[in-house]
């Protein structure tokens, strides 16, 4: 069964006019017309009457006693709830002065009494329909805004996403370092800068001594706390935004230190040795230590353009094989 069509509502006209016979013709003639229509004789409580029943326009006559339309008019404007409710004034006045003064105070239009009713039907419709327009002009506004505000959120959380997204491409998520994909990007970017910068570029190499022992002596779920406990040591002993901790795979670590050279790289690679030590995870399967230790690789260069960064991974990688040959707990530095 199909529901019938809702009727359109009917539009609210208040008339205000202390003249009995001329406000009962307009509320006749008005109401006719299909309007839904209120008259008001006394000008006070008009203005109560606009404010709790939001007419969509209002008629006022000028001449009633307490107070006139204009300042009934007034009233209407200085409020927000009524200021936005278009005022046709009717009125027997007819000088220039009084027609000046109802569009002064925010009347829309004028009628003359006496007045023709084709003539007070024709205004009335033509300040009703731009009412409309104002109001669809208003809602499209609205929806606009509401949309923009829905796109701005919607923007907003996508950039979150994206840049939560872009650090869990980026992590590794166990230790919350720069994972190997980061650290490579990362230090090819820094070589080429570098290079034309002509300044030098450190690289150190971290391996935990003996942590297939530590896995096996006290647990994996151990060795993961292990590694999360080194890696935070080593992130807390490098403190320029430029310089990148990253886990390099398994147990080993890299640190990426731009503009800085093998003096410096090994001032931090002993602040790391130290820091451990302080720090005294129990290792009891190492064969160097009672405690946790870090075997490191050190090496520093200035880029050259027609090179590749593999040749400083390379020697900080021998440099690393050379510490725990010389017997691990210990640095040592090429370049």
């Amino acid at each position: 069964m199909q529901l019938p069509e809702a009727l359109p509502k009917k539009e609210y006209v208040l008339v205000i006019d202390d003249t009995q016979p001329n406000l009962h013709l307009l509320i006749t003639m008005l109401t006719r017309r299909g309007y839904q229509v209120i008259g008001v004789s006394d000008s006070l409580k008009a203005v109560s009457t606009a404010q709790t029943e939001m007419p969509d326009l209002v008629v006022l006559d000028i001449n009633m006693p307490n107070m006139n339309g204009f300042q009934v008019c007034e009233q209407l404007k200085s409020s927000d709830r009524t200021r936005d409710i278009p005022v046709i004034f009717i009125s027997a006045r007819d000088e220039v002065l009084d027609k000046v003064q109802a569009f002064a105070v925010g009347g829309v239009d004028y009628i003359t009494k006496p007045f023709q009713i084709a003539e007070v039907l024709a205004r009335v419709e033509n300040q009703l329909t731009l009412r409309r327009l104002q109001r669809q002009l208003q809602e499209q506004n609205e929806r606009l805004k509401q949309e923009i505000n829905s796109r701005i959120i919607a923007e907003t959380l996508l950039q979150e996403a994206n840049e939560k997204l872009g650090r869990l491409v980026n992590l590794d998520g166990l230790t919350q370092l720069a994972n190997r994909r980061c650290f490579d990007e990362y230090l090819d970017q820094e070589w080429q800068r570098l290079a034309r910068e002509r300044l030098p570029l450190s690289l150190i190499m971290c391996d935990i001594d003996f942590f297939k022992n530590y896995n096996d002596t006290y647990g994996h779920v151990a060795g993961d706390d292990c590694l999360r406990k080194v890696s935070l040591l080593i992130k807390q002993s490098v403190h320029r935004p430029a310089d990148l901790v990253a886990r390099y795979g398994g147990e080993e670590f890299v640190i990426v230190l731009p503009n800085t050279d093998i003096e410096g790289s090994i001032a931090i690679a002993e602040i790391i040795r130290q820091s451990l030590q302080e720090l005294a995870i129990p290792h009891e399967d190492s064969a160097v230590s009672q405690l946790v230790t870090l075997s490191m690789g050190v090496t520093s260069l200035v880029p050259v353009t027609d090179s590749h960064p593999s040749v400083l991974l390379t020697a900080a990688d021998y440099a690393l094989y050379r510490a725990k040959e010389l017997g691990r707990n210990q640095t040592y530095q090429i370049g």
